[in-house]
């Protein structure tokens, strides 16, 4: 047995000589340092990071993520999400079945059967899972106490068991890695073949390097033996860990895409699956009601099926009735349905005007939903049109977004009335996104709908005052639309941002999102 030197403290293992008799069969360099005053074994405690050095700090570390990091054991909700949001929901439902199988092989030939089955026959040029939505639910699950060690060191090095596409946007652009060990996917004429090959490059390895990972997960001991002291952490250590607040990742999370709005473990996957004959009824019955009933009927009946809406008025002149033009309501975006929204809280009838909306979307809906072109010109006829006919909404984000951020507005609303009321809407969802940017939007509304209790707050706010106009208070078409935003942003406690339309399409579809 070589000579061990020194001893970290760990916590909640019951044999403190049986983890070294283990360990330094494995990893020869693992240094331990013993903790005194300790009264039993089980008593050991995992460092924190608070007692690193300055001298250790400039050192590189090589950190294990799903061990240093990671909070959750399983990875089987990412794969999940792979499965169901790049091969559909045949694909998601095979892996869920399988799962028994999985937990029975064990991590290395479970985890083989999980990428076979969520990456086989996926087009390598359109899976964009690992930038658009993987992101978000690994920030979830990031443990504070493990960022903040990781962070403390200059040069960091990140080794995973998943292939390396599902991770690298997530390490480099949230945390600021960009040195990642992982298994490239093999492909066949750009299809991916659902095999990993290993691409672990030793020299990117030193003797003198600093390792931090998990007691359970030896599987890359030869890069880890390179290391001449070890940090380890257990399981329950981790369970205690707070999750990584947004703020403190190196950049915001605004965009991201897919369907799921919750974490597909095998549990939850399991109950979205039987969820699912009962949320396709309640779709088509909830449009049934949309479509056929007035607004007073309608709305009743749609909050008996689950839909909460929550109102909150507080402007005086909230109709554009009696005056020659209609009122311009400017909302911020969540969903294709916030018109229909807005419309069963007024219990009246508007029209509405947007960027991208499928054919079905149009003809399904309950008010009259006319499709802008984004030129200026005609866009801005089509709206003086409308406004002359009645009450119009209009969100100048141009897309939706599901993070506490606003888009940046396009102030053509400005130019074309003074009567404009600022509308702030909040969107909350249990199983489904209703928006998609690389999906098929056709389908957006029946994602939202089959939702067992969508939640919507939506509050009218004080109409502009002539001042703060465009064309009487002599305010440019930018003042006012970004004192708009201001109004919506303050209401919903919401941050405002100078992204557009195009930004998002860029990050999550890659195109400039023409529809």
């Amino acid at each position: 047995m070589p000579r061990i030197k020194k001893l970290f403290q760990l916590k909640y293992f019951s044999s403190l000589f049986e983890i070294m008799r283990k360990t330094s069969r494995k990893l020869p360099y693992l240094r331990l340092k013993f903790s005194h005053g300790i009264p039993a074994p089980t008593q050991f405690k995992f460092l924190k990071s608070s007692s690193f050095t300055d001298e250790v700090s400039n050192q590189t570390l090589v950190f294990h993520l799903e061990g240093a990091l990671l909070k959750a054991y399983s990875l089987f909700p990412y794969f999940m999400l792979v499965a169901f949001e790049a091969g559909g929901l045949f694909r998601a439902l095979i892996l869920l079945l399988l799962y028994p199988l999985v937990w029975l092989l064990g991590h290395e030939l479970g985890l083989k059967v999980m990428v076979f089955v969520s990456f086989v026959g996926i087009k390598k040029e359109k899976f964009r899972a690992g930038t658009a939505i993987l992101p978000k639910f690994f920030l979830e699950d990031v443990g504070v106490v493990g960022f903040d060690m990781v962070m403390k060191y200059k040069t960091k090095v990140a080794v995973t068991s998943m292939p390396r596409i599902m991770v690298e946007c997530f390490l480099g652009d949230y945390l600021g890695i960009h040195v990642v060990i992982g298994k490239e996917l093999k492909e066949f004429h750009g299809y991916f073949l659902g095999l990993m090959e290993e691409n672990m490059d030793p020299a990117t390895m030193c003797i003198n390097n600093i390792g931090l990972g998990c007691f359970r997960n030896s599987r890359y001991q030869k890069i880890f033996s390179r290391c001449k002291e070890i940090y380890l952490v257990t399981e329950a250590e981790k369970k205690k860990w707070p999750v990584l607040p947004r703020k403190k990742s190196l950049k915001p999370l605004i965009f991201h895409d897919g369907r799921l709005a919750f974490r597909p473990t095998p549990l939850n996957t399991l109950s979205m699956f039987i969820w699912l004959p009962f949320g396709f009824l309640l779709h088509i019955t909830r449009i049934m009601v949309f479509i056929s009933l007035p607004f007073k009927v309608s709305g009743p009946l749609l909050a008996f099926s689950g839909m909460i809406n929550t109102v909150s008025n507080s402007n005086a002149e909230s109709s554009g009735e009696g005056k020659k033009r209609g009122m311009l309501y400017v909302c911020n975006h969540r969903t294709l349905l916030d018109p229909i929204y807005l419309t069963i809280v007024m219990m009246k009838s508007v029209s509405a005007v947007t960027y991208s909306v499928s054919r079905f979307s149009e003809v399904i809906s309950p008010i009259k939903t006319v499709r802008l072109t984004r030129d200026r010109k005609t866009d801005e006829e089509t709206m003086k049109k409308m406004l002359s006919k009645g009450d119009l909404v209009v969100c100048p984000e141009g897309t939706t977004c599901r993070e506490p951020y606003l888009l940046r507005f396009s102030p053509l609303f400005a130019e074309i009335t003074d009567d404009i009321v600022p509308v702030a809407i909040k969107l909350q969802v249990s199983l489904f996104y209703g928006s998609t940017a690389s999906g098929q939007k056709c389908l957006d509304s029946a994602f939202h709908l089959t939702n067992p209790n969508p939640t919507c707050l939506i509050m009218i706010l004080n109409k502009l005052p002539g001042w703060q106009t465009h064309n009487a208070g002599g305010k440019s078409k930018f003042e006012v639309a970004n004192y708009v935003q201001r109004q919506i942003a303050t209401a919903l406690g919401f941050e405002c941002t100078n992204l557009t339309r195009k930004d998002k399409y860029a990050i999550l579809a890659g195109n400039d999102g023409i529809v």
